[in-house]
């Protein structure tokens, strides 16, 4: 029998219409507005009351077809995912109408600065009793470049040296409050304690920022903070400063390797190796049977377009034209990206894993998955994949991603979680308040307690 800190920790995925590219497509799909707040506050009251420990927020700064725009030749591609509402106000609205969930907005270190994203982090966390979560970025896209008064992206490895002097300033501003430092004392005219209130007057190769906040400190600390990161230098940066770590694979060995490899790293920069929960993505297509499933997985499969596909690859081609070579030809060999460099070593595996793989078929692949692991089955079988992963040490839980909505969540929540919950895996009731107790995970210690 598991314990509360032994169970499984679920995230769930919002990516309107849907993670699959093909999902808008499908009949019971809803056709009208997915991004309207009553569409985002059903999805996120299902989840709550499913009882996930957050909802997360994908983000970009760029519509992703934007060179097609640009040249004024779309031709007749039918693109997804193009619309990217901006993350920290959809969390600060949701966490109005929930009381339990946590929630994750993804936000770029390379296109913002510290004190503004700190100060409107803090106050979402404090406003909602400490369940906000920051899903730490560097911009995968180099167009985002363009969209914020640049002609280039930042080089891979300085995006990361600024995301962790980014960092440091975000919880050094975060821990500028102690606890209690707001007093409110009407009958001796004691408003705060300003011993508690601390200047942080950082000097770095990046940022010079004085502080404090004008924020007070949230009742789970700070933020929790979430990271992606696979190079090399991302694991390093997960390793120092994550409560989440993100991470894509389809295979329990390479999960566990990664896993095990950034808790490594963790350790030798003295934090404990539980300093964080790793959580791989899994997309699920549940069926009431095996045979429904299959059919589920397959037709959504079936509506992919290759130039969905194509659109797909972009990001992660470094920069190659993949239309100027055949479709049913060999995937091209794709140069070095100053873009997402694990997405593309993904692709790069498939391919030497397969290498009957057309330009097709690994297009297809990644606009159905987005290099993450899609299983589908009874819930009975996505719950012994889950169980598999988390019983050998791979993972603390799954990112949950939903090929489209509504169907996506209701066939988890629905069929998934009450077979996690009967097994022993997954809570029946929230073990606290706040994001940081419900993920089981120590406040940080304030740098001037």
């Amino acid at each position: 029998m598991t314990t509360n800190s032994d169970k499984l920790r679920l995230v769930g995925v919002w990516s309107p219409p849907g993670s699959h590219s093909a999902g808008w497509r499908m009949p019971d799909s809803p056709e009208g507005d997915s991004y309207s707040f009553e569409h985002l506050k059903a999805v996120a009251q299902r989840l709550e009351a499913a009882k996930l420990d957050a909802m997360f927020f994908a983000d970009s700064n760029l519509m992703q077809i934007a060179p097609q725009i640009e040249s004024g030749d779309i031709g007749g591609e039918r693109f997804t995912r193009i619309v990217r509402m901006e993350a920290l106000s959809m969390i600060a609205a949701l966490s109005a109408v929930t009381e339990r969930m946590g929630f994750i907005a993804t936000a770029t270190t390379t296109y913002n600065e510290p004190y503004s994203l700190a100060r409107r982090f803090a106050t979402i966390d404090y406003l909602s009793g400490g369940r906000a979560g920051w899903n730490l970025v560097t911009s995968q896209h180099e167009g985002e470049a363009q969209n914020f008064n640049k002609t280039e992206h930042m080089a891979h490895d300085l995006r990361y040296e600024r995301a962790e002097e980014f960092f440091d300033v975000c919880a050094g501003l975060w821990d500028c409050w102690e606890e209690g430092a707001l007093v409110v004392d009407k009958e001796n005219a004691r408003y705060s304690d300003m011993s508690k209130i601390h200047v942080l007057n950082h000097k770095g190769k990046q940022f010079s920022v004085k502080g404090p906040l004008n924020v007070p400190r949230s009742p789970q600390g700070r933020p929790i903070v979430a990271q992606a990161g696979a190079s090399g230098p991302g694991r390093e940066l997960a390793a120092r400063i994550s409560d989440i770590i993100f991470l894509a694979t389809s295979d329990v060995d390479a999960c566990k390797a990664f896993t095990d490899d950034v808790r490594e790293r963790a350790v030798r920069m003295g934090r404990p190796a539980n300093a964080f929960k790793a959580m791989p993505g899994f997309t699920p297509i549940v069926g009431r049977t095996e045979s429904e499933a299959k059919e589920h997985y397959e037709r959504l499969n079936s509506l992919v377009t290759d130039e969905q596909g194509l659109s797909a690859l972009r990001r992660v081609a470094g920069g190659l034209d993949l239309t100027q070579f055949p479709l049913d030809g060999p995937m091209p060999e794709l140069p070095p990206t100053n873009g997402p460099q694990a997405r593309q070593q993904i692709v790069k595996d498939w391919v030497k894993a397969d290498p009957s793989m057309t330009l097709r078929d690994v297009g297809r692949r990644f606009a159905a998955s987005d290099g993450h692991h899609q299983v589908y089955g009874t819930p009975e079988q996505i719950a012994d994949i889950m169980e598999d992963f988390f019983r050998k040490g791979a993972c603390d839980g799954f990112c949950v991603i939903f090929p489209y909505f509504m169907r996506g969540i209701t066939d988890f929540t629905d069929l998934v979680v009450p077979e996690l919950q009967r097994r022993g895996l997954f809570r029946t009731e929230y073990e606290g308040h706040t994001l940081r107790e419900n993920l089981g995970l120590e406040e940080p210690k304030s740098i001037f307690a």
